[in-house]
């Protein structure tokens, strides 16, 4: 099968089409021809060298897939509700850059109802992500103001779609107007330029002082200390990334006296079990949604596979609106 390699760590170039034996699926796995891969920012990181794939995870880049089952356990599929033929989208611990892909049989979903390949493909990193943190740790409630850090990207979009539908208020930060105003299309309530304006002023003032419930941060660094500020009484800040920095100093006198949760989590190394658990609270809370229409994914832009360099640059650049997506000839 043809695959995306990482040829040696760093720039974008130094992805290559390769060709790899095709992986066997083994017990409580199948295997997904891929019609679509979709690209995150750990895949970034992976192909620089900075986030080593798991114990046991192939070496590909590629962290969600969509395509066809063409083989697998046949006793975990019909327990799933899956059989051979189907039009699956997978979270995926590697192996995504790739003609075929294994996948564990409770890490996939249907593909909803009138989706496209590409479509599908856009789905499990960011809604999983934005599920397992934003809904399950954050514990974001109807009514509940959630701040999301970098409002235009592939979280993001996912992020301020799924917090409208479940009735909360979403702010968010982005890097120029027209991101922000792409934001506002999705559903933002409001968004903040974050390079023309202080968030956390910007913050205060929306909420006439009250702060935010619940933010989303994939930045870390310096703005922990800053988010503390904006939290309301018994806020939680998750942490989902630390393209800011991994070190933070913050005021824990206001931990303490607005009870406020510092946490954080990565999705990658937790065990299937856990991913299967989101898995399912997607299919009975999300998917109605997203086949109804109330949530769509957001593509920013298609690349073929044999372009996987082209489509990293633009990851980069941080130009794009929501989310990138690699195809595979069929």
């Amino acid at each position: 099968m043809r695959a995306v390699e990482i040829a040696g760590f760093g720039a974008p170039d130094v992805l290559r089409m390769g060709e790899r034996p095709m992986p066997v699926a083994g017990t409580g796995e199948v295997l997904i021809r891929v019609a679509a891969s979709g690209i995150n920012r750990p895949d970034v990181l992976q192909r620089k060298g900075h986030y080593a794939p798991p114990p046991g995870a192939s070496d590909l880049p590629g962290l969600e897939v969509a395509g066809v089952i063409v083989a697998g356990d046949e006793a975990a599929m019909a327990q799933a509700g899956f059989e051979l033929g189907d039009r699956v989208c997978a979270l995926v611990a590697g192996g995504g850059y790739a003609q075929y892909c294994v996948a564990p049989v409770p890490q996939c979903l249907p593909v909803p109802a009138g989706f496209s390949d590409v479509q599908a493909a856009a789905l499990p990193e960011t809604f999983f992500t934005v599920w397992s943190n934003v809904f399950d740790r954050g514990a974001l409630q109807p009514g509940e103001t959630l701040l999301v850090q970098g409002g235009s990207s592939g979280i993001g979009v996912t992020a301020i779609q799924l917090a409208k539908a479940w009735g909360a208020q979403v702010i968010v930060t982005a890097g120029s107007d027209a991101k922000c105003a792409d934001c506002l299309k999705l559903g933002a309530d409001h968004a903040i330029n974050y390079k023309t304006q202080d968030f956390e002023a910007e913050v205060q003032r929306i909420t006439a002082g009250e702060g935010v419930n619940v933010i989303l941060d994939m930045v870390a660094g310096a703005y922990v200390a800053r988010e503390v500020q904006c939290l309301a009484a018994d806020g939680r800040l998750v942490i989902i990334a630390v393209q800011g920095g991994v070190k933070a100093e913050i005021d824990a006198g206001l931990v303490l006296r607005k009870r406020l949760t510092v946490t954080g989590s990565t999705l990658r190394p937790r065990p299937v079990a856990f991913k299967a658990a989101i898995a399912q609270a997607l299919k009975r809370h999300v998917w109605p949604m997203l086949e109804s229409g109330k949530v769509r994914p957001t593509i920013y832009r298609e690349f073929d596979a044999a372009e996987a360099a082209q489509a990293h640059a633009l990851m980069e650049s941080s130009q794009h609106t929501g989310k990138i997506v690699l195809t595979w000839e069929k």
